[in-house]
């Protein structure tokens, strides 16, 4: 029984361990191609080597980690050449989706979907108390839940997993991109307009504003000042933007 608590502890810190470092690579705190020091991590993370190990294994395994043979491990650098391979696969893994999703959805669902949409958009017009980060993080929060939503009545799980995985190497691109509040784009209108469609059940129509949506990202991204590196070094891999 006490072999049973230990493993159980050890698989809590694993885990705990493996979404925290995700979720600093994800939002910039380790820069692409910064050293990802073990026993660094084990201090600022407060946890134990095996779980850094394991952590940072499974970030391998997933792209956003590299593992340098005689170096150990570093985060994955960016390209605009796999920004677009990955734009290619999220529309469509995303589409393949959202069709299942506005095929298999029920009420419940709408619900939720309804819900998701309603949030996101009430909380740029609403007076959000906390410094501008705080709003940012509320903000990135409530979009990935409106994305989830909608694809979430699919029923394939592998479908969904491959989609999950998309939407986090996505999401670091976005959170790298910096400030872009200088272009002109409703962001509120056209998850509006998505929700509006899959709502009505005009899968096509969905389909069309969701891929829509994502590349336009995609251009914005591609059009930032963000730490590219050279398309011969790939490796695989702020303010709201949408996507």
């Amino acid at each position: 029984m006490h072999d049973l608590g230990e493993a159980t502890t050890h698989k809590s810190m694993t885990s705990r361990t493996y979404e925290t470092l995700r979720n600093a690579i994800v939002t910039a705190h380790f820069r692409p191609g910064e050293r990802l020091r073990i026993d660094a991590i084990k201090d600022e993370f407060d946890a134990s080597l095996g779980a850094v190990r394991e952590a940072l294994a499974r970030l391998t395994s997933e792209g956003l980690v590299v593992a340098q043979p005689q170096r150990g491990f570093a985060v994955s650098l960016i390209s605009r050449r796999d920004l677009i391979d990955l734009t290619e696969a999220r529309v469509t893994i995303e589409l393949i989706c959202v069709e299942s999703s506005i095929e298999n959805g029920d009420l419940a669902w709408e619900g939720r979907v309804l819900s998701a949409a309603h949030q996101l958009s009430r909380l740029r017009v609403s007076s959000v108390p906390g410094p501008e980060r705080s709003y940012g993080e509320n903000w990135h929060r409530y979009h990935e839940r409106f994305h989830d939503e909608i694809a979430s009545a699919c029923t394939n799980s592998w479908w969904m997993k491959l989609r999950k995985q998309l939407y986090i190497q996505s999401e670091r691109y976005r959170r790298l991109s910096g400030p872009l509040a200088n272009y002109d784009r409703d962001i509120d209108a056209e998850h509006s307009a998505i929700a509006e469609a899959v709502l009505a059940r005009e899968s096509q129509t969905a389909k069309e504003r969701l891929s829509a949506h994502l590349r336009t990202t995609t251009e914005i991204l591609l059009a930032s000042r963000m730490p590219f590196s050279a398309d011969s070094a790939i490796g695989p891999g702020g303010n709201s933007v949408g996507g």
